[in-house]
């Protein structure tokens, strides 16, 4: 028997056996394109787009249903508005376009789209998967759908322009930021009643918790900083100012934390820069440089050792390695990239 054949021979003995794992696939990444009204997939792994789901109008922000069925989108038939754009010029809303877009991803197609109040910006999933939470950023309003049935629950009055949204671990608490207003609204997630209001910075854009779910972490675009608050007592414990080389166009807009719960990733908009802090000490570790143009939506894989950014005015999105600080790829998906999320 030739050496060849013996190392073959071997291998697949191995293989059969299961002493060789066959390697475990990349994952996905979920895109959604603002002014092409799709949802883009991405091969996490090579770059390839692998499909597009057109949804309808102005999809922003999404979120994966806890048992990773189906895949949330925020649409809005509201005019875009960019930076400096009197939204008085801009034509009356298109109501009919409003609502949450249901992806389901076995089939990579739209199931149905459910009522979600007026231009839904965000949104986020109770932890049992039954509840929908969505900020109503015309209406100033926090709307609760419940998934089974598709009707709204409650509108709850909150301040001006609702953006993130956020559930507290325990399912017992949702939190709205709300720019204009320069605070976080806490709600009760059982009688849909406003219990706090949290002060950050000015503009508070996007919150995530800690793995523990123990503190809240919200980004203040105008601000350049992160407002930490204790989400029991609601109180604000800590602001961690930012930087990235002097830059004062950075402009804090994505949050994720780590799998490890040491770390938390900041996109910085106009700033071009990904941040990272470190949560035990409470303070900025390192800045990665010219991740993309106007880096906003964010997601981390699951071995949290990848960033992946929407850069909306170039129209691609950044896979980011964390241990090297390096870009590895620019994917150019089209359009205008708002958010993005990873599946594995």
């Amino acid at each position: 028997m030739s050496i060849k054949t013996l190392v073959s021979a071997v291998w697949l003995a191995l293989a059969g056996s299961g002493a060789i794992a066959a390697a475990a696939p990349a994952g996905k990444l979920y895109v959604s394109d603002e002014r092409g009204g799709s949802v883009v997939i991405v091969d996490a792994g090579s770059g390839a787009i692998t499909g597009r789901v057109n949804v309808g109008k102005r999809p922003r922000g999404m979120q994966l249903s806890p048992n990773g069925r189906h895949l949330y989108v925020a649409l809005s038939g509201s005019a875009i508005a960019g930076p400096g754009v009197d939204e008085a010029s801009l034509p009356p809303p298109e109501r009919r376009f409003d609502g949450i877009g249901v992806i389901d991803l076995a089939t990579a197609r739209l199931q149905k789209t459910l009522p979600g109040g007026t231009d839904p910006e965000t949104l986020a999933v109770s932890p049992d998967g039954r509840t929908l939470y969505v900020a109503n950023e015309d209406g100033m309003q926090l709307t609760s759908i419940d998934v089974a049935s598709g009707t709204t629950r409650a509108r709850v009055s909150i301040g001006v322009e609702p953006e993130g949204v956020a559930v507290r671990p325990d399912g017992k608490v949702v939190y709205v930021t709300c720019e204009g207003a320069g605070a976080v609204y806490a709600i009760d997630a059982q009688s849909l009643q406003v219990i706090a209001k949290i002060p950050t910075r000015p503009r508070p854009r996007a919150l995530v918790f800690a793995r523990d779910g123990k503190l809240g972490f919200v980004s203040d675009e105008i601000g350049a900083a992160i407002t930490v608050f204790d989400a029991a007592s609601q109180q604000v414990v800590r602001t961690i100012a930012l930087s990235a080389n002097g830059d004062s166009l950075l402009r804090p807009m994505g949050l994720a934390t780590t799998p490890d719960g040491k770390s938390l990733y900041v996109t910085t908009g106009r700033g071009g820069a990904l941040l990272e802090i470190d949560l035990a000490s409470m303070t900025q570790k390192r800045s990665i440089a010219a991740v993309g143009q106007r880096p906003w939506g964010l997601a981390l894989n699951t071995a949290g050792d990848m960033a992946y950014t929407a850069n909306g005015p170039s129209g691609d999105i950044s896979m980011i390695n964390l241990a090297t600080g390096r870009v590895e790829r620019r994917v150019n998906v089209g359009g205008s990239p708002w958010g993005v999320v990873f599946h594995q």
